[in-house]
């Protein structure tokens, strides 16, 4: 009985623990589409990123060569498309026109710079996707690429994965550079 004694108290705050516990997770279970979709970006953002910075900016304008390579973008190209994209893709989120001001992809050149407009453009996709709710998530909206009509659900998911395909080619490239990737380090 005495052993008996010893373990109530032990199964008591093993019970208050995992009551504990299961409020929590149920707490964190319970996030808006929104934080959803904005934590999605943010891997995203994180992984690209970091290959982006990567590259040292002496081989940012590393293109392959040998194959079937002929006129692909550069390192640099990549970056800059991925940034510009971005913002098509915040722009049809919110219903506004593509943001236009002198740090576009044309005038962006060094590592910095580049560095920088990546940085802006996953800003405004963030403020863009920020916007999505239970309401707005499957309304229609004007197709950012051609005519018709898209969700902002599949704008925001179409988000991710475009950053994700142009993710992949820059590892090739960094590994054609004998850089290893952040990500697999």
């Amino acid at each position: 009985m005495k052993n008996v004694s010893y373990l109530l108290p032990f199964l008591l705050a093993l019970t208050c623990y995992h009551a504990f516990a299961q409020n929590k997770a149920s707490q964190q279970e319970r996030r808006t589409v929104a934080q959803v979709l904005h934590r999605s970006i943010a891997g995203t953002e994180r992984e690209f990123t970091g290959a982006a910075e990567a590259m040292p900016e002496d081989k940012f304008e590393f293109a392959p060569t040998n194959g079937e390579f002929k006129d692909v973008r550069t390192f640099a190209e990549q970056i800059k498309h991925v940034a510009a994209v971005n913002y098509v893709y915040g722009a049809a989120i919110l219903g506004e026109k593509v943001p236009d001001d002198e740090t576009g992809p044309v005038s962006v050149k060094t590592k910095g710079q580049i560095l920088k407009y990546l940085k802006e453009s996953f800003e405004y996709l963030y403020k863009a996707v920020d916007t999505i709710d239970d309401k707005n998530l499957i309304e229609p909206v004007k197709s950012p690429f051609g005519v018709g009509t898209v969700t902002r659900l599949g704008i925001a998911t179409s988000a991710s994965n475009h950053v994700w395909d142009h993710y992949g080619q820059m590892v090739e490239y960094l590994r054609m550079n004998n850089i290893v990737p952040p990500a697999s380090r």
